[in-house]
């Protein structure tokens, strides 16, 4: 069986920072009630930056965003936020298909896999990215939705899947999500964390059987049992709604050890250089540091991801392969992330 590579990964955000105000708006939300325990969970964040297609209103924290979330005023409806992700998706993809070269390369593209849970249309983003790039018009393509922050792995699945099977294809696997459309109108502390870690972005990677950059070495899927509903994400009147129990690090961190055999396919934590875990927040983080027991260096660039850009749902973890690829120290690595179920994905692979 032929061996699968990702051999390059480009990634990019919207143009607004709007860490800072997220952070007054949620906190607004919270005043009143709970509002040292919001003060806590904002400073251990541990996020500096986060970018959004929403442009934050001036002054920060006069009780809007762009006009889309309003104090005390009605949060726009599903069929609004959809709106906004038909009108904002696409130059957000183009931005990071340019810089993964695709206006030179689309025509070589066999397979195109789009994944993504904050947006929905059809046509989609698929027949976008044909038209504006000239991927041929047989491009097989397959559309990986809903899955949360763990899709990207699911996508990269499926095109280790198409090489393995067809040696000469090429695929293009483009995670993209707007998940600040999707905030909700809420004073639960739990529901308030969202204004607080998620964010947008893409990324896209090229995978295909030439020997360059990551080879992708297995992938392992995993159930959590009894850990259903602490991670659930439905289609609601107002946009999707999401639940992040904050039971999440503790049934992580108590699984892990359980699962790593099976993640890593019998070889030990110790034998791992590179971990690419999804940095779903700060507390998901110490979580896996812990229940592996990695030393602590083991998770600096996840860290720095959820630094710098928050938590993009599935394009996070690419952009801590990006981040791998780019500075090309050898060795191997596995790739983790966690999504509705509860469940965990992992890839293995190693720096060529």
């Amino acid at each position: 069986m032929n061996e699968v590579f990702i051999n390059r990964i480009a990634t990019a955000v919207p143009q607004h920072q709007v860490h800072g105000a997220f952070r007054a708006f949620a906190a607004a939300q919270a005043l009143g009630r709970d509002e040292r325990a919001f003060g806590r969970m904002a400073e251990r964040a541990a996020i500096t930056t986060r970018h959004s297609v929403l442009e934050p209103s001036l002054p920060e924290g006069s009780g809007t965003i762009c006009g889309f979330y309003r104090q005390g005023g009605a949060f726009p409806t599903t069929r609004a936020r959809m709106a906004r992700w038909e009108a904002e998706a696409p130059p957000l993809a183009e931005q990071a298909l340019l810089r993964l070269g695709m206006e030179q390369d689309g025509a070589g593209i066999t397979h195109l896999i789009v994944a993504t849970c904050t947006g929905f249309v059809a046509p989609g983003l698929d027949r976008q990215i044909i038209a504006r790039f000239g991927l041929p018009l047989n491009v097989e393509r397959t559309t990986v939705g809903f899955m949360g922050c763990q899709a990207a792995i699911n996508a990269l699945k499926l095109a280790w899947h198409m090489v393995r099977s067809q040696p000469g294809a090429r695929v293009l696997v483009v995670c993209l999500e707007l998940c600040t459309l999707h905030l909700q109108d809420t004073t639960a502390l739990e529901q308030l964390l969202c204004f607080l870690l998620f964010a947008d972005g893409c990324a896209a990677a090229v995978v295909s059987a030439e020997p360059e950059g990551l080879r992708l070495d297995g992938f392992s899927s995993v159930v959590i049992p009894e850990a259903a509903d602490q991670i659930t994400w439905r289609i609601g009147d107002a946009g999707f709604d999401m639940t992040l129990s904050g039971m999440v690090p503790f049934t992580l961190a108590h699984a892990l050890p359980d699962l790593a055999p099976v993640m890593l396919a019998g070889r030990g934590v110790d034998e791992v250089t590179h971990w690419a875990v999804h940095p779903g927040g700060r507390s998901i983080l110490d979580a896996v540091a812990h229940g592996l027991e990695l030393p602590e260096q083991a998770l600096e660039t996840s860290r720095a991801v959820l630094d710098a850009h928050g938590n993009m749902s599935s394009a996070t973890v690419l952009f801590v392969l990006a981040r791998m690829l780019a500075e090309g120290r050898p060795g191997p690595g596995c790739a983790l992330a966690f999504g509705p179920g509860l469940s965990a994905e992992a890839m293995r692979f190693q720096v060529a």
